[in-house]
């Protein structure tokens, strides 16, 4: 490791591997921690050798505080595997260490004095019962030279220096994914540069949809098909595709980024709960952008708690549905042609075992008549950001749905189909997560090489320097979880807890991106004609939708503590 606040050494130097021993060393001391807070606030949330839902919640801090800290062991433990990974083939360069130790320098430090939940919430380890004789997991040598030598002033610096003259690399370090995926995010950033990233910042200023014409040429490069199975019309690719197309068409706008994922949603419905009928007619249409879904499944005063959804659906003597009830937070509800619909069909039940889940076929409206059909109606609820598809409220008034669309032909299986779905989301909202971060970086290292003060740049600045060294850092920790949870799922593991963890941390990356990029355009970020001011926006939503920080922190944690 280096001394005297020297940076690494180049990959050349006999000392690397000293620096991948001593990462693999630390990443054993995190978890053996995560072990011992999953082991003292287990001893707090049971009771009868079950997990008692009252104690949990007494006991949020200490539980969500461990969700965090296992995150932080998983991201660790992938960013090692990168590494190795690399080293293996001779790409671990002077920026992928630099990256790498200053990642595990700082998450380290975080995890042993205050790790940040949210702004203002920082858990330490006695937040989860953790002793100081449990604490002692961390004081070996490996931890103690990354906290003291990792994450240095001059470390940030280079890894700046670097950053500065490899401009021209699209994730600033490499991302350890293959050829042939690579070559999808360069299709996909170039088309996102041309066709997206100069038109979006008017179309967030003016609070219009994306032009159908940009979604027409998505449905032509296969966007909302990619990971559809090529017997419905897909193009059968992994989730690892689907995790770049979104970071780079979020790295062009949100918007156009998050399109992909009504269809991800729809098609992951069908797919694992939709009859063979079901599947050959709406599948091929999904794929092909024929047909445009949005997801209804909130209501007003639900939110998270799915399971008091009070929309009914009443089946009729002719076999069809008549759905009543009203929704919330609906993105793209207008011009879509089909809404997957939560809907309460189980009379006398109060809970997610009486939900259903309808394909409820409607007429795309315009942007003078959103509403095309009897039944249906609502109102566009105006946004800080997020804009592009609108967000509506919807009101089913004996609106009808014929009885071929109940997914699955089967009633009370609408929250477990719903959550079927889950993984594939929020494994796709952490790329979009990864994409409006990337924007923020991108962004803020432009201005703060070309805007000077006192005589010379701002990158040149050591506090503007650790601020984009830290958003490259963050970035690429929250991709190899990203790319990891990715993976397991298109290895048919159950990944809820990596996706989890991965939506959670990708979260907070893009609004530390994007908030350290206003910083850094000063007065200038403040104004709505700088594209800045749209990130810090855009990136706000990615903490509350696909589960909010701390229902994504509540479920990480049941399940690692069941």
């Amino acid at each position: 490791m280096p001394h005297d606040g020297q940076t690494m050494p180049l990959p050349q130097d006999a000392r690397l591997p000293e620096l991948l021993t001593l990462t693999a060393q630390a990443c054993d001391a995190l978890e053996t921690l995560a072990a011992k807070a999953k082991t003292a606030v287990s001893a707090r949330v049971t009771r009868d050798g079950r997990i008692d839902a009252a104690l949990l919640e007494a006991e949020q801090t200490a539980t969500h505080g461990f969700a965090w800290l296992a995150t932080y062991a998983q991201a660790l433990r992938q960013m090692q595997h990168w590494a190795d990974r690399l080293d293996a083939e001779g790409a671990f360069g002077e920026a992928e260490a630099l990256l790498h130790q200053i990642a595990f320098g700082e998450y380290l430090w975080q995890a042993y004095g205050g790790l940040p939940m949210s702004q203002g919430e920082i858990v330490r380890p006695q937040d989860m019962h953790l002793s100081q004789d449990d604490q002692r997991a961390m004081m070996v040598p490996a931890v103690m030279t990354l906290c003291n030598e990792g994450n240095t002033q001059a470390a940030r610096t280079r890894l700046v220096e670097l950053l500065r003259d490899a401009t021209a690399n699209a994730t600033f370090g490499a991302t350890g994914l293959d050829e042939e995926l690579e070559m999808i995010r360069d299709q996909f950033r170039r088309w996102a540069a041309d066709r997206v990233a100069p038109h979006a910042h008017e179309w967030h200023l003016k609070d219009e949809l994306i032009p159908m014409e940009i979604i027409e040429e998505m449905a032509e490069m296969g966007v909302f098909g990619l990971t559809i199975p090529e017997e419905f019309g897909g193009l059968g690719l992994p989730k690892a595709a689907m995790c770049v197309v979104s970071e780079e068409l979020s790295r062009g706008y949100i918007g156009v980024g998050s399109l992909g994922t009504r269809s991800e949603i729809a098609a992951e419905l069908i797919l694992c709960g939709g009859t063979e009928e079901q599947k050959a007619k709406w599948l091929p249409r999904l794929a092909s952008g024929e047909t445009l879904p949005t997801a209804v499944f909130t209501e007003p005063n639900t939110g998270s708690d799915l399971g008091s959804l009070r929309t009914r659906g009443v089946k009729g003597e002719d076999g069809d549905w008549t759905i009543n009830g009203n929704k919330t937070w609906i993105t793209h509800a207008a011009r879509t042609h089909v809404m997957t619909v939560l809907a309460r069909t189980v009379p006398d039940t109060n809970d997610y075992r009486g939900l259903s889940m309808f394909l409820a076929e409607k007429t795309p409206g315009t942007d003078a008549q959103p509403w095309q059909d009897p039944g249906i109606s609502g109102g566009e609820i105006e946004v800080l950001g997020y804009r592009g598809m609108k967000e509506y409220t919807v009101n089913f008034d004996d609106f009808k749905v014929k009885g071929e669309n109940l997914l699955g032909g089967a009633e009370g299986q609408g929250f477990k189909q719903l959550m079927q779905t889950f993984e594939s989301a929020r494994i796709q909202t952490a790329a979009r997560a990864i994409g409006v971060a990337q924007a923020a970086m991108d962004t803020a290292l432009a201005y703060a090489e070309t805007r000077n003060q006192f005589g010379k740049p701002l990158v040149a600045f050591p506090r503007i320097a650790n601020k984009l060294a830290m958003m490259a850092v963050d970035i690429m920790v929250t991709r190899q979880l990203t790319y990891f949870s990715a993976a397991e799922k298109d290895n048919d593991r159950r990944c809820d807890i990596e996706a989890g963890m991965a939506k959670l941390l990708g979260a907070r990356t893009a609004w530390a991106a994007a908030d350290n990029g206003l910083q850094i355009h000063g007065g200038n970020g403040f104004a709505l004609e700088y594209p800045i001011s749209r990130l810090l926006c855009d990136a706000r939503i990615l903490n509350i939708f696909e589960g909010a920080a701390e229902i994504q922190a509540q479920v990480i944690a049941r399940r690692l503590l069941a």
